[in-house]
């Protein structure tokens, strides 16, 4: 994945239950990594397919903001010993 300056992060993804095909137009949090998602249409709880640090990595148009600052290989979700994630 392309890396993306700072000031142009993309905050809205369209999410896209598996389960169902309903779509769902969210805002992703900028300070957590979102591992559940309560779809909506069908009620199913998604969670991030291996390799994927959050639902929106998987199942969303537009990955989470820190995959789109530093690319896929991002350690976004890594807790740190302060418990906050590296976001340099």
């Amino acid at each position: 994945m392309k890396k993306t300056d700072e000031n142009r992060i993309e905050l809205t993804s369209v999410l896209t239950c598996p389960e169902c095909g309903h779509v769902s137009t969210e805002t992703m949090p900028t300070d957590a990594c979102q591992y559940f998602y309560d779809c909506t249409g069908c009620g199913a709880v998604l969670r991030p397919l291996p390799g994927d640090c959050c639902v929106y990595c998987s199942y969303g148009t537009i990955p989470c903001p820190p995959v789109q600052l530093h690319g896929k290989n991002a350690d976004c979700c890594a807790p740190t010993p302060s418990g906050v994630p590296p976001h340099d």
